[in-house]
């Protein structure tokens, strides 16, 4: 038996609605109350005092603003945590449609893979170790002069 079950079409279509899409559904919402609140709102709000007044008067607070920007930290939750819970499906091979998961590029301290051809790899020299210097140019002093004191 496979490790991953593999739906066939009539269990995609049996599936609600709501569980695929709630994803996209919360960031086309936070989008379109972020436009209304932000550039909707307060254009209309200055029209309206123009109109009924002929000038403007109050400036439009933003509604989402009120209580400390508490909406915009819940939907930033909200969308950050969806996001993450599908990259971890999508990193297991959830819904790829049998697109293999990418390999992980290595990490900082992971042994370094082996050269190709079968070539013994050489490793780096340890922090604090001396290191070979290559011999010196024609002519050049093998040692550099020390002052005499």
């Amino acid at each position: 038996m496979p490790a991953e079950e593999v739906k066939s079409e009539s269990a995609k279509k049996n599936e609600d609605w709501m569980n695929s899409k709630w994803r996209p559904a919360m960031g086309w919402t936070y989008m379109l109350t972020c436009v209304a609140d932000f550039v909707l709102f307060p254009i209309l709000w200055s029209l309206v005092q123009v109109i009924g007044g002929g000038k403007v008067e109050s400036q439009w607070m933003p509604i989402t603003l009120q209580g400390a920007g508490l909406f915009h930290l819940a939907m930033g939750a909200v969308l950050g945590i969806a996001a993450y819970g599908r990259t971890q499906e999508k990193m297991s091979g959830a819904n790829n449609g049998g697109i293999a998961p990418p390999t992980p590029a290595p990490s900082f301290g992971s042994p370094a893979p082996t050269p190709a051809f079968g070539a013994p790899a050489t490793p780096a020299p340890a922090f604090g170790t001396p290191v070979s210097r290559p011999p010196p140019a024609f002519g050049a002093p093998s040692q550099p002069p020390h002052p005499e004191i």
